[in-house]
Order: C-alpha cells, then sequence, then structure tokens
C-alpha cells in the first residue's frame, strides 16, 4: 500500500474531545497530511477558531488550522473519528455522533478505563455482554457500533496551557488494535498513517489486554488521590496505602485472568514503576481541581461488575468504590 493511498484511505478527520490527548493526536495527524475538524465548544471552539489548535513540545510551539464547530451535523461524515473524552461525557457524544459516521468510518477510541466495546468478540463465556457500569442502556452501543471501533492505549503524557493549545510533556506511544484480534487492512492503515505523523504507533494482538494492564495502575490511584489529594509519591510512599493498593490489584488480577487478560506481573513490579514517576497528579485529582465530572464508572465501577460476572470477590475494590464515589457525590462530580 503507497502513502498516497494511506492519506486517501484516512483523509477526512475528526477529533471529537479536543482537549490534551485529542489535540496531540490531531496534531499528528495534521502533520500526516488530513484535514482536520473538531467538535468543540465554549471557550475551546473560540480559541481554535481564532488561533488554530496549537502544541507545545519543549519551547517549540506548533499551530495546526482546523475546522471546528459545535454541531457535528456542520462538519459532515469522515474517514476517522478520533473520541478522546472523558467518559463520563460519553454518553452525550453518543447521542451526537451520528452526522460524523459513514458506513466505513473508522471511530479510535483514545479514552481510560474499560470501554464499552470490551468483551465484543472477546471474554469467553462473558463474549457479548454489555457492561452497564459503561453503557447502562445501551446508548453508546446502539451510536457506536463495535463494527466502527478500533481500540486505543495511551502512552503519553499531555496537560493544557490554555483552551485549545496542548502541551506535550512526554511518551509519544499509541497502541491501537481490533477488538476482535484480528490485523485488519484498517489497522494497518491506520498505523501507518500515525507513524506518519511522528506517533509511534504499535498494533495490538489483543486491544483488551492492553487496556487492563493501564487500568491495572490508574484504577488504584487515581481514585485514592480523589480521596486524599495526594500526588502519587506520597500515596507511593505510605506503606499501609500500597499493601491496599496491592490488594485490589490481586483482585483485578484474578478477573483478568478468568476473563482472558492475565497479567504477570505482582502489584510490587507496578509499583516500582509508578514511584520511578515522581511526584504528579493524577488525572482524575486534575479534574477534581477543575469541578469535572470524575471517570469512576468505567475506571472502578467495571471492574467491579466484572468481578461479579466471574464471581471473584471484590472487597478491596468494593470499598475504594464506595468511597470514591461518595466523595465524587459530596462535590458534585459523579
Amino acid at each position: 500500500m503507497t502513502e498516497k493511498t494511506i492519506g486517501e484511505a484516512l483523509s477526512r478527520v475528526c477529533i471529537y474531545g479536543a482537549g490534551a490527548i485529542g489535540g496531540w493526536i490531531g496534531a499528528g495527524l495534521a502533520g500526516a497530511g488530513c484535514r482536520i475538524k473538531v467538535v468543540a465548544r465554549g471557550a475551546t471552539l473560540d480559541a481554535l477558531r481564532q488561533h488554530g489548535l496549537r502544541v507545545q513540545r519543549g519551547e517549540q510551539v506548533t499551530t495546526v488550522p482546523v475546522e471546528a464547530s459545535e454541531d457535528p451535523a456542520a462538519l459532515g461524515a469522515q474517514d476517522l473519528v478520533v473520541i478522546a473524552v472523558k467518559a463520563p461525557a460519553l454518553a452525550e457524544v453518543a447521542r451526537r455522533i451520528t452526522p460524523l459516521l459513514g458506513p466505513d468510518t473508522v471511530v479510535l477510541t483514545a479514552m481510560n478505563g474499560v470501554p464499552w466495546w470490551f468483551l465484543d468478540g472477546f471474554g469467553g463465556a462473558l463474549s457479548g455482554t454489555r457492561l452497564t457500569s459503561v453503557d447502562p442502556e445501551g446508548e453508546i452501543a446502539r451510536a457506536i457500533p463495535t463494527r466502527h471501533v478500533i481500540g486505543c492505549v495511551v502512552h503519553a503524557s499531555c496537560a493544557l496551557n490554555g483552551p485549545g493549545f496542548v502541551h506535550h510533556r512526554f511518551g509519544n506511544q499509541l497502541i491501537i488494535g481490533e477488538p476482535s484480534g484480528e490485523v485488519t487492512p484498517r489497522v494497518r492503515q491506520l498505523a501507518a498513517l500515525l507513524a506518519r505523523g511522528g506517533i509511534e504507533t504499535r498494533i495490538a494482538e489483543q486491544i483488551q489486554k492492553d487496556c487492563w494492564y493501564k487500568l491495572w495502575g490508574n484504577m488504584t490511584v487515581n481514585p485514592i488521590s480523589l480521596l486524599t489529594g495526594a500526588t502519587t509519591d506520597l500515596i507511593m510512599g505510605d506503606p499501609l496505602v500500597r499493601d491496599y493498593l496491592s490488594a485490589m490489584m490481586l483482585e483485578a488480577r484474578e478477573i483478568g485472568a478468568r476473563i482472558g487478560v492475565p497479567i504477570t506481573e505482582r502489584p510490587e513490579d507496578r509499583h516500582k514503576v509508578t514511584m520511578k514517576l515522581g511526584a504528579f497528579k493524577t488525572s482524575m485529582l486534575q479534574d477534581v481541581e477543575a469541578g469535572r465530572p470524575v471517570e469512576l464508572d468505567a475506571l472502578v465501577g467495571a471492574v467491579q461488575e466484572l468481578g461479579r460476572l466471574t464471581g471473584v470477590a471484590t472487597p478491596a475494590i468494593d470499598s475504594l468504590f464506595g468511597l470514591a464515589r461518595l466523595r465524587a457525590r459530596v462535590l458534585g462530580l459523579y
């Protein structure tokens, strides 16, 4: 397949959720020659129309011209839609995304946690099961059928300097894959396009396993930061808290083994990786401080639900979910 064919196949791109990660991916795709459109509102919409999409890397700032609108219908059907919103916003995206989807549109889900398509074509006896913690009424699955989806796990740290102005700090990898595990022509096309835009991209043999492995760490540290307001160095530095994290991770590891996404590492191995990152605020703590809804259901509630479905007792996960959910409700963020 030639580069021209790759570009033609996925040239019309829409970013739905032009925050830090969506903006970073959009800038990469623009660098690969794609025409970028963005669904945005409020200050972000104003900034994109006035300044374009701006991305800072080190001291260098790149500006990408984009067409931005609050109304997806004004942008029309796309070859590729990148969904990069937090999980609480996904139901609204589902209600509005239809005008962007043609028969062959690819939807790349650059999100944390357990996605609505997680058990489609995967999971043994649970294959095809809808997780009510993620998609209570099935409206997301109806609006965005799995046939459109390519899953994505993000390994990059980005923040916003301001609306429409992304600061790419470190990390430059996307792991992508079909929910079915097949290596299809379209996933190869997308990997080549992202790589051409300067983003290191790997095609997963089983994208659910990569989703689960990333979740294995952030399902614990994120809610603890919500409860305590602590940065990760303080969380990992307290031996009692670290033991509590380990108990939750062992529960989740057993769930993963039963659905076909085994993890061979010990919790202590993952803790060492987290501790090397030093003092930083989790994305959930940043959401709390900004007054944004927190994605507890996708990060913790879905794991608890999978525990019930697989017969794994989850006392540590249950207690964390209950306390974090209560705290978020008091703050008006859940």
